[in-house]
């Protein structure tokens, strides 16, 4: 018996024999497991990041339509053309028992590409729990409070661009006589909140009203006077309303309640969900496919493996001619092949978590929300999966090469 049956000298000496095998063996296995984990992970990290972007917004109010265009417009804040909703729904929310505030969401304007939103002072702060990090909440026409990514210091003066975006082409594109006439004084600076609204800027609705010609929700002699109570003659439409119930059964009774021909009430966690099934069932066919893609390179890998040990034969003959048992040659074939797809497994796990964050950071800048990576039990079982298909369908060439005569290895070689 070689070694008091210790099969590893065997195998580190085969490992360093045959080096270009063993590399594109593991690389093969890695990029396979990496593929996997990428996928799952990916998909994980864009379903926390989005439901945490949507924490401020319990319910939320629009023109009839597309919930799922209405919830990315306004919690997500991307640039889409909705219908404005009746001003009156503003003052009939604001003023419906259990609401704790009814905020317009009001956009169209941009400095350097940052969204200017017209909202009240209850919303920036999310009702008091989200106190500006420096300075104050606006408390006057021509203030604003800038969120945590805006590059705009405490004092700092800017007019607005009309549009939701900054042209690329032309800085002077979106130029309109009405906005240069239009000066904003930031206050204060809003904390981190890791979503596109970091990215905003928030001043009263009654500036984004007055600066598109519109009614400024209050009575002429009250003109100075910002956010509610409203004036019901002098309400313009909104693009949205965020609600911010009193309670779980106030939420679901004034969903009710706004669910008319005139409007739609949604919970925007309940749109994410319709979109998770989808990115589930997408999940679902790129797993299947990953899982495909492994066993396809654990075949090709263990073909290849076989016919490198048939090439060895003459090596396994004189280990068996020189004392060493079938079941020494079984277990040094068996561990080098579990070793290289464990070893590929491993660095797959690696490149597929680096791979992901390095995705979720090109995502992040794009979709405006954190997506944190974090490798999960599916990610685990994946790769156990694959480890112990491996050591079952690895007895092939081990068994294999336990089985050929001596003699015969000897003449082959």
């Amino acid at each position: 018996m070689m070694q008091g049956f210790n099969p590893f000298p065997i195998v580190g000496a085969d490992l360093r024999r045959n080096r270009l095998l063993v590399w594109v063996t593991v690389l093969l296995v890695a990029i396979s497991v990496a593929t996997g984990i990428a996928v799952i992970s990916q998909e994980r990290a864009l379903r926390q990041g989005s439901a945490r972007a949507a924490d401020d917004f319990d319910l939320l109010l629009g023109a009839p339509g597309s919930s799922t265009q209405l919830v990315l417009t306004s919690v997500y804040l991307r640039p889409q053309a909705i219908p404005l909703l009746a001003g009156d729904l503003l003052l009939q929310a604001s003023t419906a028992p259990g609401v704790r505030y009814a905020a317009p969401i009001g956009f169209g304007d941009n400095w350097q590409g940052h969204a200017i939103i017209g909202t009240i002072a209850d919303f920036a702060t999310r009702g008091g729990s989200l106190p500006p990090t420096q300075g104050r909440i606006f408390q006057q026409r021509g203030e604003a409070v800038v969120g945590a990514s805006v590059g705009l210091a405490i004092g700092a003066t800017f007019s607005p661009a009309h549009g939701r975006h900054r042209a690329q082409d032309d800085e002077d594109s979106h130029a309109d006589p009405r906005h240069d006439a239009v000066h904003y004084t930031v206050v204060g600076r809003l904390p981190a909140r890791q979503n596109i609204w970091d990215t905003a800027i928030l001043v009263p609705i009654e500036d984004v009203w007055h600066v598109h010609g519109m009614a400024l929700g209050h009575a002429a002699s009250a003109s100075s006077h910002i956010g509610p109570p409203w004036d019901a003659s002098q309400l313009a439409g909104v693009p949205a309303i965020a609600i911010k119930p009193a309670s779980v059964a106030d939420a679901y009774r004034l969903r009710g309640q706004f669910q008319t021909p005139r409007s739609v009430a949604v919970f925007p966690a309940e749109v994410l969900n319709d979109l998770y099934l989808t990115l589930g069932n997408v999940r679902d066919l790129m797993s299947v496919l990953a899982v495909m893609t492994q066993v396809l390179v654990v075949a090709a890998v263990l073909m290849a493996l076989l016919v490198g040990f048939l090439a060895r034969r003459r090596q396994f003959a004189v280990l068996r001619a020189i004392g060493a048992s079938r079941l020494y040659v079984f277990t040094v074939v068996w561990i080098e092949v579990v070793l290289l797809i464990a070893v590929g497994a491993a660095l797959g796990v690696l490149f597929g978590w680096g791979a992901s964050n390095l995705l979720s950071h090109w995502m992040a800048s794009q979709l405006g929300f954190a997506m944190p990576v974090r490798l999960g039990a599916t990610e685990g079982l994946l790769v156990a999966a694959l480890i112990v298909t491996a050591a079952i369908v690895a007895t092939l060439p081990a068994w294999l090469v336990f089985r050929r005569p001596i003699a015969e290895g000897l003449i082959s070689g």
